[in-house]
């Protein structure tokens, strides 16, 4: 098991106090804080090492090209992918998932084909494919979900037929924490004929990933929500595929030749990497991919499941005024945990628990299909990493036990702000 304690003294940020409290970060699904090893190995390149990439034959560019590809092949080795020619630096999950919409959808999707998402997809899976999806004549179909927050395999297998060329999916929900089994959804697309795209936001950083055997066709994931800067993320995919992609978005290092009449392509994974990138963010999100590694994620998995375990164990004190949504079992669940206090509104539990110093989301998540199709106009949503703590658990619960006591008091503020809690109520 891996050691918080020690994790924390990584991160300075913990230290801070909010409104007199010590700050309790729960907003991980969000994004992650940072450790010095990974602000450090910026500092570094910033200090030492910068300057364009691919385009110098002095020192200092043919340094920072070669760290830039070397964090290729750490992304690569993170997710097991056989070369780091398969893995695309992106600026995060949705501009990955964009780049498969497009490079791959607008190409290969036709009037009538058919393109199945699900009912809990985050929006930046949706949204892609129902653009791409309008461009080409093509439908969107959605997968339902079960009472207990499961995907509904069923409902897949009814809903999949001979037209279906995409399968679409988050590998764990970032409002139920639900983990989907990855091999059942790509045995069946694939026996139907459609690719598999899987959003991996909230998995990779959570789960051992290895794209050999999920079996997936691509898929997407962000630096910045595993202690990565922000304006990192990649996308995987097969390399058969990669090639056959039209670029979606074409300029500077995606070309090897261009005259007036013609393009020659550069070689993966380059030509889906325009302009100058990120480098100093690429760098950062190979380190964080190192710091992952030597923790190892099966112990941040387990780490995870412990927290999980022992919340909903703690819920079950707050007799019937909370409710948790999603699967109930660990097993079956990353660190995420939405849930409703009775007769509150959402917002004014989120704010109220930030004059405790713990830092929680609240809102619909960018999953608004979700929350409709559960009946709820937003949660709250506490979600852990590796540098949460039981004691921090127990914090929460007993701040939720407060609320709960002075729920008249919150009631009659929340009559006061319902103008401003409606504004904010879809974020």
């Amino acid at each position: 098991m891996l050691d918080p304690y020690k994790i924390r003294k990584d991160f300075p940020i913990l230290n801070r106090k909010i409104h007199g409290k010590p700050l309790v970060y729960f907003d991980n699904t969000a994004t992650t804080h940072k450790p010095r090893q990974v602000v450090e190995a910026i500092r570094e390149f910033y200090y030492n090492h910068y300057a364009n990439i691919h385009r110098g034959l002095h020192t200092l560019s043919q340094e920072a090209s070669q760290l830039y590809e070397e964090a290729h092949e750490v992304i690569a080795k993170f997710i097991n992918a056989y070369s780091w020619e398969e893995v695309v630096f992106t600026n995060n999950t949705t501009d990955a998932l964009n780049i498969v919409a497009y490079s791959w959808g607008l190409k290969n999707l036709e009037e009538g084909d058919e393109v199945l998402l699900t009912v809990m997809d985050h929006h930046s899976n949706m949204l892609p494919w129902r653009n791409a999806a309008k461009l080409r004549g093509a439908k969107i179909k959605y997968v339902d979900i079960t009472r207990n927050g499961y995907l509904d395999y069923e409902d897949l297998e009814n809903k999949i037929t001979e037209k279906t060329r995409v399968v679409a999916f988050p590998v764990m929900s970032n409002v139920l924490g639900t983990i989907n089994d990855v091999k059942r959804i790509v045995k069946i697309a694939h026996e139907a004929g459609a690719i598999v795209v899987a959003d991996g936001a909230q998995s990779v950083p959570h789960l051992p990933t290895n794209v050999r055997e999920m079996g997936v066709d691509f898929l997407a994931f962000s630096g910045h929500k595993m202690l990565a800067p922000t304006g990192t993320g990649a996308l995987w995919g097969r390399k058969d595929l990669l090639e056959e992609m039209m670029p979606f978005k074409v300029g500077g290092d995606t070309i090897k030749d261009v005259t007036l009449d013609s393009v020659v392509w550069h070689d993966l994974p380059w030509r889906f990497e325009a302009g100058t990138p990120n480098i100093a963010g690429g760098i950062g999100f190979a380190e964080a991919a190192k710091y992952l590694m030597r923790i190892g994620m099966e112990n941040v998995r387990r780490h995870e499941e412990e927290l999980v375990r022992y919340t909903i164990k703690r819920f079950k004190e707050l007799e019937g005024e909370a409710e948790i949504y999603g699967p109930l079992e660990p097993e079956h669940r990353g660190g995420v945990i939405a849930f409703n206090i009775k007769d509150l509104h959402h917002h004014v539990v989120g704010k109220t628990l930030d004059l405790y110093g713990i830092a929680v989301r609240t809102g619909m998540h960018c999953a608004h299909p979700l929350h409709y199709r559960l009946g709820l106009r937003g949660t709250v949503r506490a979600s852990y990493y590796i540098y949460n703590t039981i004691e921090e658990i127990d914090y929460f619960i007993q701040s939720l036990k407060e609320i709960i006591k002075n729920k008249a008091l919150l009631k009659q503020m929340e009559a006061e702000f319902a103008g401003e809690l409606e504004v904010c109520r879809g974020t």
